[in-house]
């Protein structure tokens, strides 16, 4: 997976919690990539298989986008619409 790199050092990370050979997480990323391109946002992916209590929390709700510190995530199945207006209400 990639990871886009420009960032304002400013706006926190928006986390996308994934593992390998999960083709949903590639459909959440194809969704991730273009809005954070193009609003110039940093993100990274998370592998949930690292941890216990990750693959305990997010195992069965893959992928889940959240934004570093925030209390709230969005769950798949998400749309562009539903992106954005997570990342409006949350960065």
């Amino acid at each position: 997976m990639s990871q886009q790199s420009d960032s304002n050092a400013e706006t926190p990370a928006i986390l996308l919690y994934t593992t390998a050979g999960c083709h949903l997480c590639e459909q959440a990323e194809a969704l991730l990539e273009p809005v954070v391109t193009l609003n110039r946002l940093h993100w990274r992916p998370v592998d949930i298989a690292e941890s216990e209590e990750l693959v305990e929390r997010y195992g069965l709700r893959i992928p889940v986008i959240r934004v570093d510190g925030a209390s709230q995530d969005l769950g798949w199945p998400f749309d562009e619409p539903q992106l954005l207006d997570y990342l409006s209400r949350h960065l």
